[in-house]
């Protein structure tokens, strides 16, 4: 695999303003407990594929559902799409775990997100 390929659409975040509704709704949609539950984020496992509630759109104010690309370079994949007209929202960043993420937005301003697990 090359820094400009990923691994695909992993990861969606969804802004929620009743985190505790948001989780017995997303809880029923997707028939499983959250696997992570707390005050500033509860992220279910669904097949795989990982959905977050992020209270009042968390720390960079989500206003709508954002879906994370997993690559396998952060960097390179930042670099490979600004250079095709995408422009960094938020650099990448370690939010625990060796986990980087980071956000740009399309020339319409639709905001993608880029995940690297280190």
């Amino acid at each position: 695999m090359t820094a400009s390929s990923t691994y695909g659409v992993q990861t969606v975040l969804h802004p929620v303003s009743d985190l505790a509704a948001a989780k017995a709704v997303y809880g029923a949609l997707l028939g499983v407990p959250p696997q992570t539950d707390s005050a500033y984020y509860v992220g279910f496992d669904a097949a795989g594929q990982q959905i977050g509630l992020v209270p009042a759109g968390g720390p960079y104010g989500l206003t709508s559902p954002v879906t994370y690309w997993h690559v396998p370079d952060i960097e390179a994949k930042l670099a490979e799409v600004t250079a095709a007209g995408a422009t960094v929202r938020q650099p990448a960043q370690d939010v625990g775990g060796g986990r980087l993420v980071a956000t740009v937005t399309d020339p319409d301003g639709n905001v993608l997100g880029l995940i690297q697990d280190r």
